[in-house]
């Protein structure tokens, strides 16, 4: 274990404290949760600059990193779902949601072809990533009602949910040669 696979794993062990703070009945719960949900963000750069900086990337960082960001972000879009219960929050989190799971099968079946880097991350997936953090660390801190941040909070999870669609395009449409080609085509390569 070194210092990027502790952090990780740190973000997955603050899943249920996170879930836990969201529900307590305190008019803090909310802000703590976010708070919770930041760190655990900062920690996901974090653990990847210290991964390359101290070039100490493993199969098991490499593995855990992407499941322990989508594991936040899953259960943040849930909770979120679950307290607001309006088409501004649920139509957003069908899009996020149903993207990752896309993509990662997208990626995972890519690899199986020896072109996993036809689907390597790209800037946009990076912008959609960081209008989706600050929208959700904006909906988190705030009680789930139609206040002036819920409002902010909805519109950016609305633009994340867009770069989300487009990413997902853009990925797809890289694999596109790969998933059209014949059988025939596939096994010369």
């Amino acid at each position: 274990m070194n210092i990027p696979n502790i952090l990780t794993v740190m973000r997955v062990v603050l899943i249920p404290i996170f879930i836990l703070l969201y529900y307590l009945p305190f008019h803090w719960s909310y802000l703590g949760a976010a708070i919770i949900f930041t760190l655990a963000s900062v920690t996901d750069w974090l653990d990847g600059y210290l991964a390359r900086r101290l070039q100490q990337s493993t199969p098991f960082g490499a593995f855990l990193d992407p499941v322990a960001d989508k594991l936040m972000v899953a259960v943040a879009l849930i909770l979120l779902v679950q307290s607001h219960g309006n088409f501004w929050i649920t139509a957003p989190a069908v899009v996020i949601i149903g993207r990752e799971i896309v993509i990662s099968a997208l990626r995972e079946w890519m690899a199986e072809l020896g072109a996993r880097a036809h689907v390597a991350v790209s800037n946009l997936g990076k912008y959609k990533t960081a209008a989706q953090m600050v929208a959700l660390v904006v909906l988190l801190a705030n009680p789930p009602a139609l206040t002036y941040w819920v409002i902010i909070g909805y519109v950016l999870l609305m633009i994340s949910a867009v770069l989300t669609l487009w990413s997902m395009m853009v990925y797809l449409k890289a694999a596109w040669p790969h998933m059209s080609m014949g059988s025939d085509q596939k096994n010369d390569k």
